[in-house]
């Protein structure tokens, strides 16, 4: 049998106010080409199909339009609920309508006997059992095993030892003669971030371990961690990684997925497909000059720039003249003002006057800029209603 493994398409992000869209419809176009050039007998979308709870109506349509043409020839689909998504969307709304066509949705935790184990003959002959075990928070980590039990769960139990709890359950139907399968989103520790995902779902208290994963799985398929990676466990444990690099915390990954294949008995195969239909994420720094000799090189690339100068009302713009894909422009270390030192208070006659205050302080910065004194004295005029003139 053979699968394609996915996950973490966040479909609807927007980078830096940029939307992402156009990119995504191409890279989930790509998605379902791998599917028909490998003649794939399943796909395993592993969480965080949406980037957000709420996702817009283009995001909703580009997704109902991508699974749909994932499942084309009979293919077996299953998505899961990650932590981007609203696990009440996908099983209230997403699950009935596309049972209908064939997609299986889980969106919340279930038994074995109520959803929580898929069962199915694969196009090879195969029959397949697969776990699924969307994302679950400490708090709902706690239901999913009340549920599974039908008792209070009354014991401080960690994170990790409830999820191994569930994942035993779950996987207690694998038998020799079927190809096993795990499907989760969550985090295993040692695993690279790469950027994008949430810090509240990265901490300690949300890792889950290997060892949850039985020797009898041929192959556990995960999603949450955003770079493409092999797992150490009792079976073959990966990270798809995401389609496209959400952030720029993310340069260094490499955007695609995996196709699996899979025999009872046997290691499963493992393949990385690259994809390229997103812009790719750079960091460029350097002086104006430096940045304008190097801008033919960058392509149609996002990106943040940190830029040799020293700051000055209007760089940014200059930037922006010269990279018009830079989405953030910071100052280098090198060239950031230190904080100015405290002045020794003066009363009277010869205290300082607001606007003379403001222009040492810029003078110690080395910020002086005629614009900012300008704008200052402009504000401190309608602030204090005289339109002009010293205090």
């Amino acid at each position: 049998m053979k699968f394609l493994h996915t996950a973490d398409w966040h479909v609807g992000k927007v980078l830096r106010g940029r939307s992402r869209f156009d990119e995504h419809t191409k890279v989930l176009g790509e998605l379902v080409e791998v599917a028909r050039e490998e003649d794939v007998d399943a796909v395993i979308v592993a969480g965080d199909v949406f980037d957000g709870a709420v996702p817009t109506p283009p995001s909703q349509a580009l997704v109902m339009k991508t699974l749909m043409a994932l499942q084309e020839g009979g293919r077996e689909v299953v998505v899961l609920a990650g932590n981007h998504d609203d696990p009440r969307l996908l099983d209230d709304v997403y699950r009935p309508v596309l049972r209908q066509l064939g997609i299986r949705v889980v969106g919340r935790f279930r038994r074995p006997d109520a959803g929580g184990l898929l069962s199915w003959t694969a196009r090879t002959g195969e029959p397949v059992r697969l776990a699924a075990m969307p994302f679950l928070s400490q708090r709902y980590v706690v239901r999913a095993l009340e549920a599974l039990t039908d008792t209070p769960d009354q014991h401080n139990r960690d994170y990790a030892h409830r999820f191994g709890r569930l994942a035993e359950a779950l996987t207690a139907g694998f038998t020799a003669d079927t190809v096993n399968l795990v499907a989760a989103h969550g985090t295993l520790p040692g695993g690279r971030l790469g950027g994008g995902e949430r810090e509240a779902q990265t901490i300690f208290s949300y890792y889950f371990e290997s060892s949850a994963f039985p020797p009898t799985a041929h192959y556990a398929a995960l999603g949450h961690l955003h770079r493409r990676q092999r797992m150490p466990g009792p079976c073959p444990i990966w990270y798809s990684g995401s389609p496209i690099a959400v952030d720029f915390g993310e340069e260094q990954n490499t955007p695609g997925a995996l196709v699996v294949e899979v025999t009872p008995g046997r290691p499963a195969d493992v393949r990385e497909v690259t994809l390229k239909g997103a812009r790719v994420l750079r960091t460029a720094g350097g002086s104006l000059g430096a940045l304008e000799a190097m801008a033919g090189d960058l392509g149609d690339a996002w990106l943040r720039v940190v830029v040799a100068e020293k700051p000055r009302a209007g760089l940014a713009d200059d930037v922006r003249e010269i990279l018009p894909n830079a989405l953030t422009v910071d100052i280098d270390e090198a060239f950031r003002p230190t904080s100015a030192p405290r002045q020794a208070t003066v009363t009277g006659r010869d205290a300082p006057t607001p606007r003379g205050l403001f222009r040492t302080y810029l003078e110690q910065l080395g910020h002086e800029d005629e614009r900012v004194e300008a704008l200052f004295d402009r504000l401190h005029d309608e602030l204090d209603g005289h339109g002009g003139g010293e205090d």
